[in-house]
């Protein structure tokens, strides 16, 4: 049975977990597999949880629990049963034969939700090849099951016809791999060849990095809007896992010639499917060339910090754990806290969704990017006209003024321009 809500069809889906003692918050994480379920258009009918101290080989819960299962879906008119953790390709096998039903684990689940989610062209195959790079060693294990029932004789002939459509639609599955590998290669040194380019402008560029649903998109539109972007540079802004996939790269300039590119990544979350990690290889590494990572936290989660150890580990995966970091605690108003924003030693508490603190929070991004700036006078002869218009492109101008010598200007501007240009400077405005 389906229902529907918002003009979208929901599969009834059944939750299960075996709670092994080894999960530092098993309950929290059934959570999160009701919020993914969602994600993915499915309305969950019940949970089931099991206590074991290991689990099943062939059918991760027990025989007893797996006919528990099967009954309890059958009265609840359960469409497909889900799995908290990753199940091995037996396991799926064995638990569908048994259940009646399909089956799916968590990556399957996350892997659902992302193939939903894809808008680009890229994030489109990115979302295919993980899907087919999960799918291959499940067919594997089943071609293997029906190797043995149709003999040993090792002659083609000898092959059962399921075995052969395995044999065959593991071949499509490798060819269609091996195609994907191809345009995301082209697309990945079309990436690079971009990122080359923004890193030759010189503007330093700020990567949005945290847990899904932590507001990074939020923040992303709030500075495009209040900064003077258009609308249509916008990202999708969803209270929901996964809402945005793609990375987007946005220009924020507050007219004080420290102008930044912020870039909004696919958020983390716990379990992530290697997968998927390695799909999106490409995409994620934009954290690699940041000059600053901004790492949003939805503060009004009482697991955020478990989520910013997830964040944590995936930075560090991605050999991003090293690079300068600001942390913003974002949802502040959400769990009561007064006085926002509220800025500390790296770090700022604010709600970007209601607009506030984000003049706070790009003060303290330019300040961490611009941190080696110098306040210094320069005294141009009139014939530098150019260097008169790279500082006043590239610095902060605070004086300027013309007098018989030359074009006298008071900036502020990257220690490394201060000394490229020494030959003009004076060492105050009266010299």
């Amino acid at each position: 049975m389906r229902r529907e809500k918002e003009n979208i069809e929901f599969t009834r889906v059944l939750l299960v977990g075996v709670d092994t003692g080894e999960e530092a918050d098993f309950e929290h994480s059934m959570a999160e597999l009701a919020s993914l379920a969602e994600a993915a258009h499915k309305q969950v009918v019940g949970t089931i949880v099991q206590h074991m101290e290991t689990v099943n080989r062939s059918l991760y819960i027990g025989t007893g629990k797996a006919a528990q299962v099967k009954a309890y879906a059958a009265q609840a008119e359960a469409e497909e049963i889900v799995f908290d953790n990753a199940l091995s390709p037996t396991q799926i096998r064995n638990l569908a034969n048994e259940l009646e039903l399909p089956v799916l684990d968590r990556n399957n689940l996350i892997l659902d939700i992302f193939a939903l989610r894809a808008r680009t062209g890229e994030a489109k195959l990115q979302v295919e090849a993980a899907r087919l790079q999960y799918m291959l060693p499940r067919l594997v294990g089943m071609r293997e099951n029906l190797s043995r029932q149709g003999g040993t004789g090792g002659a083609m002939s000898n092959r059962g016809a399921g075995e052969t459509k395995l044999e065959l639609d593991r071949r499509k599955i490798e060819h269609r791999l091996s195609e994907l590998e191809k345009e995301l290669n082209s697309m990945t040194k079309n990436r690079e060849t971009m990122r080359k380019r923004r890193m030759q402008s010189g503007i330093p560029q700020v990567v949005l990095v945290g847990y899904t649903n932590a507001g990074k998109s939020t923040i992303l539109n709030r500075l495009v809007e209040h900064y003077g972007e258009r609308s249509e540079k916008t990202v999708t802004e969803k209270d929901m896992l996964f809402a945005t996939l793609d990375t987007a790269v946005r220009s924020i300039s507050t007219g004080d010639n420290r102008p930044f590119l912020l870039a909004d990544t696919v958020g983390f979350i716990h379990k992530l499917p290697h997968g998927l990690v390695k799909a999106f290889r490409s995409t994620l590494e934009e954290v690699k060339y940041a000059d600053l990572l901004v790492q949003v936290v939805d503060f009004s989660d009482e697991h955020h910090k478990q989520q910013m150890e997830v964040t944590e580990q995936t930075l560090k995966e991605l050999g991003a754990g090293d690079i300068s970091r600001l942390v913003v605690y974002n949802k502040a108003d959400k769990c009561g806290m007064e006085g926002i924003p509220q800025k500390k030693e790296g770090r700022i508490y604010m709600a970007a969704g209601q607009g506030c603190g984000l003049e706070e929070l790009t003060g303290m991004i330019q300040d961490t990017l611009y941190a080696d700036r110098v306040e210094t006078d320069f005294l141009l002869p009139f014939n530098r006209g150019d260097l008169v218009s790279f500082l006043m492109e590239n610095a902060t101008v605070l004086k300027q003024e013309y007098t018989e010598a030359g074009v006298h200007l008071k900036v502020s501007c990257q220690k490394q321009d201060a000394e490229k240009y020494s030959l003009y400077r004076q060492q105050s405005a009266g010299a």
